[in-house]
């Protein structure tokens, strides 16, 4: 029996051997980019591309062991005329992944930006997994967009920061790579800032640098610092700015405080017992930074200031004369409001939620906006890992945050931004439109794979006002004051006895605002291709469409 079982062991180990191997090459850079055929769904292998036998990248790919489904795009630029080695683990003997090397001056696939599943005009990256938004700055005359991003596969993994820019909030151009893995971790969450002063020494009063924090996960779970003067080319400190506080503490967001002329970072910590909490630091030359206070919120399954915080302050709508708030957010969007003395933050209103919907995540706002503006996007999971797809999920709108005293106390309102109305290529206009079960449709002759609508409705008699887009129910139970859509539910009641509605319409879901921003509903969803149609009735009674403007959109690719 013993012999039957080497023999056996020896027979797997030979034909696994045969199964998978440790493939290497050496090839001379001569192109901007180094090509990566990719099958999704295929078994990972790890591949490392070295220069004089020393790792210059690494990263795990589910390499196409035949015809790609898509390319991926390692930028090579920094070596070029030089000789690297790409080496890879865990992949088919027979492969051809790399025989020959294949390099692109251009990197692109023959379906970029036209994917049947591809948000019109949410941000996505050309191909590979996104997740949080991080380092949302304006630096130089353009808003910098950096995120969670995988370049070499549509599921999460290899977490590098992407890196996009526009002028308007509205139309990106991605640049490539900002931060890559290196020997501390992988490149989780953070933030950035303009270091307008030159406080850090990074740049000078002419030209102040742009500082990035992230994480080095992973492996170390230090706190790390990047920065730029041209906002294009980054250079990492070589050591970390702080040391691990626990495994998992992450995603650092760094402020200015003006009163205390110092800088202050807010830092997640998970704790003994699951405890989740936000650790305060303070700095004055942005590399070290002293502990100051912490806030916890739940524990395990209670995400209350989980992860990713945000962390800012806002004047108060409505308020006393002069009246500002802090606010400090978690991953979930969950948040408190209260002051903040340059070191510890005092909540005097917890746990409220500021949005309603499904799979809205890591919300963060971008620092140094013209005119002071608290503008969040947020990364939006969507439905769009499907087939040879060479990207997957997307971003929110940018929407304007601010504070409101209302009835229940001061909330966060969100609103979509002034410019997304330059997508407008249409527009149609209702008034006074009888609703009832047997009414004619207002909206009949309104048809749109993209839209933005603006609905006031007065309810009357109705007991269930119904609005479709494109084939989704969007249903509004009038004496629970409740909206229901794709069976998630929320409190929206009546403003003034009315309600008023925003719908945005891309092809992977819909974004909701209600009660002038109060309420926000972003629902991942992806729509018919084939309806274009939409409506509006009630059933039990009679209501009134008092006002629609309804928008078709143009995309932004």
């Amino acid at each position: 029996m013993k012999k039957i079982l080497i023999v056996l062991c020896s027979l797997f180990s030979f034909f696994a051997s045969e199964a998978q191997s440790t493939f290497s090459t050496p090839f001379k850079a001569e192109k901007r980019f180094l090509q990566i055929p990719i099958k999704n769904g295929a078994a990972n292998s790890t591949i490392t591309v070295s220069v004089n036998n020393e790792k210059v990248r690494w990263f795990t790919a589910e390499l196409a062991e035949g015809k790609a489904d898509w390319f991926a795009y390692l930028d090579i630029a920094a070596w070029k005329g030089r000789e690297l080695t790409i080496s890879v683990d865990g992949y088919a003997a027979n492969g051809q992944a790399f025989k020959p090397v294949a390099q692109a001056d251009v990197a692109s696939n023959p379906a970029d930006y036209r994917e049947p599943r591809r948000s019109q005009f949410h941000f996505s990256p050309r191909y590979g997994w996104i997740n949080d938004p991080n380092g949302l700055v304006y630096y130089q005359g353009e808003y910098h967009l950096f995120f969670q991003h995988n370049p070499y596969g549509v599921n999460w993994g290899n977490m590098h920061w992407g890196h996009a820019v526009s002028k308007d909030l509205i139309k990106w151009e991605e640049l490539g790579e900002a931060l890559y893995p290196d020997d501390y971790g992988t490149m989780f969450s953070g933030g950035a800032v303009v270091d307008l002063h030159n406080r850090s020494g990074l740049g000078t009063t002419a030209h102040p640098p742009m500082v990035l924090y992230y994480t080095a996960a992973e492996k170390s779970w230090m706190q790390g610092l990047a920065y730029s003067t041209d906002g294009r080319s980054f250079k990492k400190l070589e050591q970390p700015i702080l040391p691990k506080v626990t495994d998992g503490n992450r995603d650092p967001k760094v402020i200015w405080y003006e009163p205390g002329q110092h800088w202050v970072m807010v830092l997640y910590v998970t704790e003994k017992e699951e405890q989740h909490s936000m650790h305060f630091f303070t700095s004055t030359d942005m590399k070290s930074w002293t502990f100051t206070s912490k806030l916890n919120g739940g524990k395990g399954g209670d995400r209350y200031l989980f992860e990713c915080p945000e962390f800012y302050e806002l004047p108060v709508i409505g308020g006393n004369t002069g009246e500002k708030k802090w606010v400090l957010t978690g991953a979930n969007s969950q948040y408190a409001i209260g002051t903040f003395d340059g070191k510890t933050f005092h909540p005097e209103e917890e746990r409220m939620f500021s949005q309603q919907g499904r799979d809205y995540y890591a919300a963060q706002t971008f620092s140094n906006v013209p005119g002071g503006q608290r503008i969040e996007i947020g990364w939006w999971r969507t439905h769009t890992n499907q087939g040879a797809s060479s990207f997957n999920q997307s971003m929110s709108i940018p929407m304007q945050l601010s504070l409101k005293k209302t009835p229940r106390g001061i909330r966060l309102i969100r609103q979509p931004i002034a410019a997304l109305a330059s997508l407008r290529t249409g527009e149609t206009s209702l008034v006074n439109k009888t609703l009832s079960a047997q009414a004619a449709n207002p909206l009949a002759a309104f048809h749109a794979e993209l839209a933005e609508l603006q609905l006031q409705i007065k309810p009357n008699t109705a007991k269930t006002i119904e609005i479709k887009v494109r084939g989704l129910a969007i249903q509004y139970q009038v004496a629970d004051e409740e909206l229901v859509i794709d069976n998630v539910r929320t409190h929206v009641p009546l403003l003034h006895g009315e309600l008023q509605f925003t719908i945005y319409v891309d092809r992977t879901g819909i974004e909701l605002f209600a009660n002038d921003g109060e309420v926000f509903m972003p629902i991942n969803h992806n729509l018919d291709p084939t309806n274009l149609a939409y409506g509006i009735s009630c059933t039990g009674g009679t209501a009134t469409l008092q006002a629609g403007k309804l928008y078709t959109l143009q995309g932004i690719w």
